[in-house]
Formats: structure tokens, sequence, C-alpha cells
């Protein structure tokens, strides 16, 4: 009991915010489990209204929890305490700034009370989300040689259309000469039926691979999400089979939405992932990330092996761009400028305007740090210290403007306006290449 005390103290000595306040819930809840204590809690979400808890404390721990709440008011101004005659504390939380606006879309229902509102997670959230997905969660094993014998390589998949499309990782469907898998796959869902599936397109760039079953019978599928929606710390599940232990099911939070493949120490073209702390192993490649509303949010690719919680995923956005280009091209196209880039924001622009006087004057735009020698950006007359403001008639503040307005257009010239030294404007015309995809 002294050790919930303790905690409940520490806890006071934060900031207090919503996250806090949860924690300081689980507490007294755990508290009155040991003591026989009584925990009422009455939630509710509109702005005007506050939250109230009654706690019913035994007699001899009447001072204690006094004086830790007590010390919360008196740091943050957070409640009011006051200890009536039968034992109960009321605690009151008044709202004191506008909650976050989260979206509507992000509820569970909780048991058979109906929907949970503000977004918050109720009971069920996590196991609703799994159900959802989880008949799409397809185990693959490779299978070599005449007799099927199979190579021992497994991996994960999620079947995204009823036409027997399963959306899996590249790497999974390598076989010993690291090349796409000529073979069949062995694929089984999670309701015990198996299929012979094939590889219809793979882009090691990303890590990301398409495979194709036939069925006559109905198949499951799970819904594809946005990831442009999540935020650091959101719920999220991975569904897959690690060490083919199929329906495996962990829980955890959105750690980074955007990790640089440069963090990680990756060479070739920049990418972008979901940083998660679910528990993945070998096996979950390719398997989902999952939302709370059982969307699929992420392709699990990659994880630390000398570390825990950090797993890694190809975002779904990126991934339903990668499908287009599949079906479009056959393959992913990558127009290429030979440049190094960064993007600016008001701190950087401040640090760079203090370092060097002549930094050109601008408040928005992409850095480029560096140009590869005989690059399209070098032929176009691209220069380490210059500025992007407009790219293809267009003003652009980040690296994802100018790739995405480039989209999938190779030798089509872009005009570039941009800023050097001394807030010299130059117009350039530039004319991407096809990357090479060993890059």
């Amino acid at each position: 009991m002294r050790h919930l005390l303790s905690q409940l103290f520490q806890v006071s000595q934060r900031e207090f915010r919503t996250s806090h306040r949860n924690s300081i819930f689980r507490l007294l809840a755990i508290a009155a489990t040991a003591t026989g204590t009584g925990v009422y809690c009455a939630n509710n979400c509109d702005e005007d209204t506050k939250t109230r808890i009654s706690l019913s404390v035994p007699s001899q721990l009447r001072e204690p929890f006094s004086s830790a709440w007590q010390t919360m008011q008196d740091f943050y101004g957070v409640g009011h305490l006051s200890m009536l005659s039968s034992g109960h504390i009321p605690l009151n939380f008044a709202r004191v700034a506008s909650a976050p606006n989260l979206s509507k879309e992000a509820t569970g229902e909780i048991g058979d009370s109906g929907k949970c509102g503000c977004g918050c997670l109720g009971k069920d959230s996590l196991a609703n989300a799994a159900a959802m997905v989880a008949p799409a969660v397809v185990n693959l094993s490779l299978i070599q040689g005449f007799y099927g014998v199979k190579i021992g390589k497994s991996a994960s998949g999620t079947i995204i259309d009823s036409d027997g499309t399963i959306l899996t990782c590249a790497h999974a469907i390598m076989d010993g000469s690291r090349s796409v898998h000529k073979g069949k796959i062995d694929v089984t869902l999670q309701d015990g039926r198996t299929f012979e599936g094939t590889v219809v397109n793979a882009d090691f760039h990303s890590d990301i691979a398409v495979v194709k079953i036939s069925s006559k019978t109905p198949l499951p599928t799970a819904k594809l999400g946005s990831s442009n929606k999540l935020r650091p710390g959101d719920w999220v599940l991975s569904v897959g089979c690690p060490h083919s232990l199929q329906n495996t099911v962990t829980a955890g939070i959105i750690s980074c939405i955007d990790r640089k493949s440069s963090d990680l120490g990756l060479g070739g073209m920049r990418r972008e992932y979901l940083q998660t702390d679910c528990p993945i192993n070998s096996g979950n490649s390719g398997g989902p990330i999952v939302n709370l509303n059982g969307e699929v949010v992420g392709v699990n690719v990659m994880k630390v092996a000398a570390a825990d919680g950090l797993g890694f995923a190809v975002p779904i956005d990126s991934v339903s761009k990668i499908i287009e280009h599949f079906k479009k091209n056959g393959r992913v196209v990558r127009p290429w400028l030979g440049l190094k880039m960064l993007d600016l924001n008001d701190k950087i622009l401040a640090q760079l305007k203090e370092r060097d006087a002549n930094f050109p004057n601008v408040t928005k735009g992409v850095l480029v740090p560096m140009v590869t020698p005989g690059s399209p950006a070098d032929c176009a007359g691209f220069r380490p210290g210059d500025v992007v403001i407009e790219f293809g008639g267009e003003p652009v503040g980040s690296i994802k403007e100018i790739i995405d307005r480039m989209g999938d257009d190779v030798g089509k010239p872009f005009n570039v306006v941009l800023k050097r030294g001394n807030s010299e404007l130059v117009t350039l015309t530039v004319v991407p290449e096809e990357a090479n995809p060993d890059m």
C-alpha cells in the first residue's frame, strides 16, 4: 500500500495531463482492490462538466490518501479534496484547457454499454479490433522442389481483396538467390484452409510484395485505413504468425510516425516508417499493424534485433501508392533528381540564419545540402545551399510535397524556383530520371 501511495505522490510531481490522470485512476483502483476500498468513476466528455470519482477509504488510510491528493492540489490546483464523515473522498477534475480534437472514428464498444465516446479505450476495444482483422491475416511458407518441400521460411500477410490479393513484405518471398521466389507459396488462413499462392509483384526497395490465391469460397478481407491520421501514442495491434505461431495478437502504441531510413542506418533512397513498440518477432514480417477501428495502417517489415519494443512498419498510405504503381506499371517507378534534401521549419531557419548572415530570407522551403555529381539536378544547375521554394509551379515546404508532385513522371521537365545566398532568386528546369532500383 505504501508503494502505491508513493506512486501517487510521484505522479503528482509531474505535469498533470490526461495520461497522468488515468494513471491515478489505475493506482486508486489497485489500492481499492488491495484494501477493500470502493471506487466509483463517472466520466462525462462534455467540456462544461467535470469528471467525478468517489473513493471510499478505510479510516487507517484516510490521512495518507488525503496527504497525497493535497500535494497535487497545492502544486497544480487540479482538484478539490474533502473528506466526508462516511470516509468518502470525492475527487473533482475540471477541464482547464480544450481537449484535443479526437476523431469520432476512434471509438470502441465497451461490453454491453454501447460506444465509448471521446476516443477513449474501452475494455473491448483491442479485442474488437483484433476480431475484425484476424480472419484476413494469413501464414505464408515458401514451397520449393518437385515434392513441395517447405523451405522453412515463414511470414505473415493480409488478404486485402476478395479476389485473393494478399499484402506482405518482399523479403518474405525471396529464395536463396535473393530474388523473387518462383515457386508456390503455402498460404494458411486462420480458419485452417490452405491455398497455393504465387507472387504477383514485389518491390524490394520498400519491402512490399503482393501474393495471389484463388478460392471458390468467400475469403475474409481486411480494410485499409490511413496512416497520416496516426499520432505518437495511438494504440495499435500487430497481428501475425511469429515463429509460425498463427493467430498471434500483440498490442502497443505508435512510437514515431515518420522514422526515416537514415535514422536506422539504411542506405539508398529516402524511406519513412512507422515505429511501434508492439512485440514482434521472426514471422511477423508482412503482417498488419492495425488501429482500434480494425483497419490496416501499416505492414511490419523489421525490428531491432538487440532491443525490445523497436519495430518498424511501412505506412499504409505509402503501400497504397505502391499498389497503384503495380497496377499501372507492373513495378514502382521512382523519379530521381540526385538531391539530398532537408525540410525547414522556424527553428532550423533561425539557426541557419544565425550561423550565416547571407542565408536566403525564406519562411519555408526545402534546403539542398548536397547535389550528386552528374545527376539530373547537377545538370539543371542546382548547388549545395539552395532553398527550393517552388516546384512544378506550386509553393513547396516539404520533401514529401516535391515527391508527390513528381509522382511517376520520369522524363517530364519541372520548373523549380529557389533562393540562394543573399536571397538571389533563381529559376531552373530539371528532368527527373528513373531511380536505379539497386540504389
